[in-house]
């Protein structure tokens, strides 16, 4: 048996880590933090759409690196509000914005064309019934994996729900609170980790790469560079 596969997450945020790493223990595979990040300019993210974005890190901070480096960009999309936030979902409130003033700013945003309803109350039972959801919201991650400043593959992942207007459960981040997923009745953030990484935009798109890296393992520990290769979008 191989030892196990090592990645390198071009991201400072310790709670994708956690949800990336767990999950890569279970097929063999080590998941540890770009140390060199720190020591670099940041990546620009001005690309106009979430694969652009992935693309641009990847290629950026794996360039003159031996190892395989992974980044992903990854957002919420609100139908009511054309998309929104979309790629502009870590600065919704503004450059440096927070978790909470990004979905403060969410929920304002949604009423100002939603303004009446107890959206939470009328998530629960419109999702019961199969009916359209007012607050309709998708998540959406795309990872793209790059070796030496060249892509080797890109996934994506996609979660279906709808916003609620109150917070509901104390994990998770971003604005999983206000995230309700409804096969499982329940906010993102009263899921456990497992439990939410095995339903997630995150989790679906990470498990692709993980199943591309485990076809293309022996070319890849033999310094050979697989062919590019995309597996479908979005669940597509």
């Amino acid at each position: 048996m191989h030892d196990a596969l090592q990645l390198w997450l071009a991201s400072t945020s310790p709670d994708k880590l956690r949800e990336f790493a767990a999950a890569a223990l279970q097929r063999n595979v080590r998941v540890d933090a770009l140390s060199a990040i720190d020591r670099l300019a940041p990546c620009v993210e001005d690309g106009r759409t979430f694969e652009e974005n992935a693309r641009k890190k990847a290629i950026y901070y794996s360039s003159g690196l031996d190892g395989l480096v992974f980044a992903d960009d990854s957002g919420l999309c609100v139908d009511a509000l054309g998309g929104a936030p979309g790629v502009f979902s870590a600065r919704f409130a503004g450059a440096v914005a927070s978790d909470s003033t990004n979905n403060a700013k969410l929920l304002e945003e949604l009423r100002r064309v939603i303004p009446s309803g107890d959206w939470s109350c009328e998530v629960a039972a419109q999702a019961s019934s199969g009916a359209p959801l007012r607050t309709a919201a998708h998540y959406v991650c795309v990872i793209a994996l790059a070796k030496r400043g060249r892509i080797l593959t890109v996934t994506a992942g996609r979660a279906d729900g709808a916003i609620v207007d109150q917070p509901r459960g104390s994990g998770g981040f971003g604005y999983d609170p206000y995230f309700f997923y409804p096969p499982l009745g329940a906010t993102f953030a009263q899921l456990s980790r497992e439990a939410k990484f095995a339903v997630s935009h995150r989790g679906e798109a990470f498990r692709r790469l993980l199943d591309f890296l485990e076809h293309s393992e022996d070319s890849i520990r033999e310094g050979e560079a697989p062919a590019f290769a995309t597996p479908p979008m979005y669940g597509d």
